[in-house]
């Protein structure tokens, strides 16, 4: 295993790039391989593309629902509690 020193300016990017790292952790512990030694074929990779892209369109459909929700929740229980002022 190589290890690299980094510095970074932004902590964002740091998180970011520990997520990766713990990601490739989660991922050699999964396959017992590397994405380096990985022997997966072009189809197999567009594949794993598709599936991961298609399980995102599903986690921000989840997101925007739960924001809209929350949101009208939010907004309907403002206009409880103006209406409850003005009595």
């Amino acid at each position: 295993m190589k290890k690299t020193e980094l510095e970074f300016r932004d902590p964002v990017v740091e998180r970011v790039v520990k997520k990766f790292v713990s990601r490739s952790d989660i991922g050699y512990k999964k396959y017992g391989v590397t994405l380096e030694e990985d022997m997966s074929n072009i189809f197999e990779w567009t594949n794993h593309l598709q599936e991961e892209l298609m399980d995102a369109v599903l986690y921000l459909q989840k997101l925007r629902e739960t924001m809209t929700e929350e949101l009208q929740q939010a907004l309907l229980n403002n206009i409880e509690v103006n209406e409850e002022e003005t009595i």
